[in-house]
C-alpha cells in the first residue's frame, strides 16, 4: 500500500507497502553440504516511507524508509539425517530507486531497485525436534544486507488516488558470514509481491 501527500511546488510522498513474502533459504552445513530439498513458506511484509522526484521530467524517483520482513523454510539433511526449520522476523532501514519505464493508457510501469539494512527481532530455528532462538546468538548473524529488484505498476480508481501492484526479488549476502565457530553458511532469496494505494493531496499536481 502507498499512501502520498504532495505539494505544488514538490512532489513529497510518503508510501506504505504490504504483501506477501515467499522465501528460499540456501543453506550448507559445518561439512559443506548443502541441503538439496529446502522449501519455502509464505510469510508477510509491511514497508513505509518517504518518496519523492529527483529529475524534471518526472520519471526517476528517490525513497527511503522502514520494513519490516518475515522469512522461513523447511528442509532435511539426508547425510545426516536431520530436519531443519526457520522462522524469523527482521526489521530494517530501506533506500531506492524507482524509474518509470512506460506508460499505457491509465496504467504507469516502474522499474525499482532497493538496498536494506536488517535486523532480526525475532527467530527461531528447529533442529529436528529442538528449538533454539536465534536472536543474540554469535553462530547467527543478527543483521543482514539485502539486495532487490522488481516492478511497479500504477493505476487511477479516482483523480486523487491510484492503486498499485509491486514485485519484487532479492537476495542477501551471508546471513553468519565471519562465523568463527563452524563453517555453515546461509543465504535467503526473496520473492515479493503486494498491493497498494496512492493518495495525493487536493489540488495537488502529482507525478505518477
Amino acid at each position: 500500500m502507498v499512501v502520498t501527500l504532495t505539494n505544488l511546488c514538490n512532489s513529497q510522498q510518503l508510501f506504505m507497502e504490504i504483501g506477501k513474502t515467499m522465501s528460499a533459504f540456501d543453506y550448507k552445513n559445518s561439512l559443506g553440504v548443502r541441503l538439496d530439498n529446502m522449501q519455502s513458506k509464505p510469510n508477510n511484509y509491511l514497508k513505509m516511507g518517504y518518496r519523492d522526484v529527483l529529475n524534471h521530467n518526472e520519471t526517476l524517483f528517490f525513497s527511503i524508509g522502514a520494513n519490516y520482513n518475515g522469512y522461513g523454510a523447511i528442509g532435511s539433511d539426508r547425510l545426516l539425517d536431520n530436519f531443519y526449520e526457520w522462522d524469523v522476523t527482521y526489521l530494517g532501514v530501506e533506500a531506492g530507486v524507482d524509474f518509470r519505464i512506460f506508460r499505457i493508457r491509465d496504467f504507469s510501469f516502474f522499474l525499482k531497485g532497493t538496498a536494506s539494512a536488517e535486523f532480526l527481532i525475532q527467530g527461531n530455528q528447529t533442529l529436528n525436534n529442538q528449538v533454539f532462538n536465534l536472536v543474540g546468538e554469535e553462530e547467527f548473524n543478527n543483521h543482514i544486507f539485502f539486495l532487490r529488484g522488481g516492478l511497479m505498476m500504477t493505476y487511477p480508481i479516482s483523480r486523487n488516488t491510484h492503486i498499485t501492484a509491486n514485485y519484487s526479488l532479492g537476495k542477501t549476502v551471508l546471513l553468519d558470514k565471519g562465523n568463527a565457530t563452524d563453517q555453515e553458511e546461509l543465504k535467503l532469496l526473496a520473492h515479493q509481491f503486494g498491493f497498494g494505494i496512492i493518495i495525493s493531496l487536493p489540488n495537488c499536481n502529482c507525478p505518477f
